[in-house]
């Protein structure tokens, strides 16, 4: 509201992206710098920390990668100075209308590629990655964890006090995997069973308006979602990314 108020003559557009992720092409595919939203869960995956979470498997992750975010704040910029327009507007840049992906197509990708390029441990092994185990409720996912997890490690405690610490390292293993499992879960609730979509009108306004102007290089300035194959992507693209630019 105060920019909206303080603006004066000066064109104003908000920039509101989902969930960004590594480039799609430019500077380089895959490029990315710290921890992104999804990239937490992709990184304990990877490590063997991720036995199971929570969501529904058939929602909808609204992700963007980085150079189409660029790009669209590029194009939205000039356009808007361009046009003479003192109207504020907001361009939504993501996927979910366009092509969305699910969080399956997420599941499996990561699969895939740890499957072929395993992560190797501190001690020089590889860790060999399964299909997580994906709970529907929160009840489901209590109870898989206190059966699979919480009790077995009480149990283990009492066996650890009467054999002088004999299971430490496990007991910690063990207790440092479930918080880390339960953190995950805190943080992406608001996300995990979201069945909205964000209306990216305005965003498809633009490119079609940039795609028939001679002053504007698409081919360049790009930001269309649906040149993007989802499962390549995330295969070839941004894991590998991810474990180069950030997992190093």
């Amino acid at each position: 509201m105060i920019l909206i108020q303080e603006k004066e003559d000066i064109p104003l557009v908000f920039i509101r992206p989902t969930i960004v992720t590594s480039t799609f092409k430019e500077p380089i595919p895959g490029w990315v710098e710290g921890i992104r939203t999804i990239d937490s869960l992709a990184a304990a995956y990877g490590k063997g920390r991720l036995p199971c979470f929570l969501g529904d498997p058939n929602s909808i992750v609204d992700v963007i990668p980085a150079d189409m975010v660029v790009n669209a704040m590029l194009v939205a910029a000039m356009a808007r100075s361009n046009d003479g327009n003192d109207d504020v507007t907001i361009y939504h840049v993501g996927s979910s209308v366009k092509n969305p992906v699910k969080f399956t197509c997420l599941h499996e990708a990561g699969y895939e590629y740890f499957k072929r390029h395993p992560w190797v441990n501190k001690d020089g092994d590889p860790v060999i990655v399964t299909h997580v185990k994906v709970l529907d409720s929160m009840a489901s996912f209590k109870r898989y964890i206190t059966i699979h997890y919480s009790l077995p490690l009480k149990g283990l405690e009492l066996v650890n006090m009467a054999f002088c610490q004999y299971f430490k390292g496990t007991c910690m293993d063990m207790n440092r995997k479930i918080n880390h499992v339960l953190r995950l879960v805190d943080i992406y609730r608001p996300y995990l069973f979201f069945k909205g979509v964000y209306d990216d009108t305005n965003t498809e306004k633009l490119r079609i308006a940039a795609e028939g102007s001679k002053g504007v290089e698409t081919d360049l300035f790009y930001f269309d979602p649906k040149v993007i194959n989802w499962e390549e992507y995330f295969k070839n693209t941004h894991l590998p990314g991810v474990v180069k630019y950030v997992l190093k």
